[in-house]
């Protein structure tokens, strides 16, 4: 019995351990969650500046920018898979990838040819494993993209998608992350970012009985065609961020569930040593009423 109660108590100091490490981690996500929800919701004056401006010269505008031009030269597609660096954030990345390989799959089957982008290392890794061919990928900024990191990725894809068919244009965007919409829920989300849908004019310009006058240098289409490729940027920064939010609440909360099941591992293990000394006090007690009554005889 002696035995029985030092592995428990081995199993106790263990998971005791990997509580404090799941209830650290907890911390930090729940710490950081805040910034990254406030950024990924579009809080800050440049997104807000940004999409009003779109949405004003593109009334004025004719909307004929290769961006929003459907494209029938080339079959390829660009899909651009978020997930996580770091493991522990529950089903966060698996969610991803199950919905990536549903659209690879529909995508071949339409006779299309992807084009595999990957942001975060466990795509990287669960693609390269698989022996899938990756046109480019980025990692070790899943829970805080940077600005640089941004214009890198979408550089690359205005490139592919102005480039000629036969310089590897792509014709189509589309982007699998995650969104967040609350503490407790995210979800998985496939959208078309390429070619592009413009609002005609701002909602609030509708309901207005008076257009404002605008005056355009040098013109409203060449300040349409300067802002689309802006656009685009921050519309990949804004999917970047969402994703980053959703990761640290997916993280946040399966390291709670984690601490409250080492929890119980531990209340567990400690009824278990706790029977084991019983047993064993009980073994001794008997052992000794059993040699006294021997030498009584």
């Amino acid at each position: 019995m002696g035995g029985k109660q030092r592995i428990y108590k081995q199993k106790i100091r263990a998971t005791a351990t990997l509580a404090k490490v799941f209830r650290a981690m907890e911390l930090i996500a729940a710490s950081r969650i805040g910034r990254a929800r406030d950024r990924a919701l579009g809080e800050d004056p440049y997104t807000r500046a940004l999409t009003a401006s779109i949405a004003t010269v593109a009334a004025h505008a004719h909307a004929d920018h290769p961006l929003v031009s459907e494209r029938s030269d080339t079959d390829r597609v660009i899909v651009f898979v978020v997930t996580s660096d770091r493991g522990m954030a529950g089903a966060y990345s698996s969610s991803v990838l199950r919905e990536a390989d549903k659209l690879l799959e529909e995508l071949r089957e339409a006779g299309k040819k992807p084009v595999l982008y990957v942001f975060g290392r466990r795509g990287d890794s669960y693609y390269r494993f698989r022996g899938a061919e990756i046109a480019g990928s980025w990692i070790g900024e899943s829970d805080k993209p940077g600005d640089a990191t941004c214009r890198e990725i979408s550089g690359e894809f205005l490139r592919r998608f102005l480039a000629p068919a036969d310089e590897g244009g792509v014709c189509e965007l589309h982007v699998v992350s995650t969104k967040f919409v609350s503490m407790i829920t995210q979800t998985v989300e496939i959208r078309r970012m390429l070619p592009l849908k413009v609002v005609d004019a701002p909602a609030d310009a509708e309901e207005s009985e008076e257009e404002p006058l605008y005056e355009f240098e040098p013109s409203a289409q060449e300040v349409f065609d300067s802002l689309l490729p802006l656009y685009v940027s921050q519309r990949i920064f804004s999917v970047l961020l969402m994703s980053a939010a959703a990761e640290l609440a997916a993280r946040q909360q399966a390291m709670h569930s984690a601490t409250d099941n080492a929890q119980e591992l531990i209340d567990k293990y400690t009824r278990l040593a706790n029977n084991a000394r019983q047993s064993e006090i009980t073994t001794e007690i008997t052992e000794i009423i059993s040699g006294a009554d021997a030498l009584e005889k």
